[in-house]
């Protein structure tokens, strides 16, 4: 099993000997544009792909299967609903599977809780993406847990550290744990993705996992960068099995 950053929280998981693309966010630098209630005036997302025009194109064409948690931006845009094989088997939430199929998409499997495709169980789990009136606001979110036999994978998606999370672990037992880090924050009310502190409660209950950090130095609103995390990371003597993963790293799971 391997795990491949993108960029944010754009990933290609190979497990079960499939190539996953998981919130694919495909456009330039730039592309997005403003993101609304931030306290700057920089264009989304921060940086561009890891590899050129050409490669890219490549890569999809490796692609067996694409994973969407949910519909905002940084996880599905423009560039990817233009330039994504149509009938490319799609997973997703089923309450987003009609919105995706209006961009033309034929091949989407909804997921209400779980489903086997291939030889791999897919499970969507909960998120939680924020807290208060801003919670409410940015909408339902999900994550899934992808296992084999041998291996498994919880991918939480744009979620804050709640007990929810804590649930989904102990039903699901990962071996490794995604986690979007970057404490993301509007300009009102608290952050809607996990902050360090979080990251450290998520290695803190799953003992026997690897946690693996992504959502970093790639949109604008996120206040925490790879430095400050590696700093509490080690603070808290984590660094053997909680990693940050670099734009365009990949990285082979025992």
């Amino acid at each position: 099993m391997t795990l491949e950053l993108w960029r944010n929280a754009t990933l290609v998981l190979q497990i079960g000997g499939k190539n996953i693309l998981i919130d694919p966010m495909l456009g330039k630098k730039g592309s997005l544009g403003l993101f609304p209630m931030t306290d700057n005036e920089l264009l989304n997302p921060l940086v561009d792909l890891p590899f050129t025009e050409e490669i890219l194109k490549e890569r999809l064409s490796e692609i067996d299967a694409v994973v969407v948690t949910h519909l905002h931006p940084d996880h599905w845009d423009e560039k990817a609903i233009e330039i994504l094989d149509k009938n490319i088997p799609l997973l997703c939430p089923e309450s987003i599977a009609e919105q995706i199929s209006q961009s033309g998409f034929t091949n989407i499997i909804p997921v209400k809780d779980a489903v086997a495709w291939q030889n791999i169980n897919i499970s969507m789990t909960e998120g939680r993406h924020g807290t208060g009136e801003i919670g409410e606001k940015m909408g339902v979110v999900n994550g899934f847990v992808f296992k084999t036999e041998e291996k498994s994978i919880y991918v939480v998606g744009d979620s804050i550290w709640y007990e929810g999370i804590a649930a989904e672990i102990d039903r699901h037992q990962p071996q490794h744990i995604i986690v979007a880090g970057g404490a993301a924050t509007f300009v009102v009310g608290d952050p809607i993705i996990m902050t360090a502190s979080d990251i450290i409660k998520v290695c803190k209950l799953a003992s026997e996992a690897y946690v693996w950090v992504t959502h970093l130095e790639a949109v604008s609103h996120c206040k925490e960068n790879r430095s400050f995390i590696k700093d509490k990371i080690n603070e808290n003597n984590l660094q053997d099995r909680c990693f940050i993963l670099q734009d365009g790293e990949t990285r082979f799971l025992d």
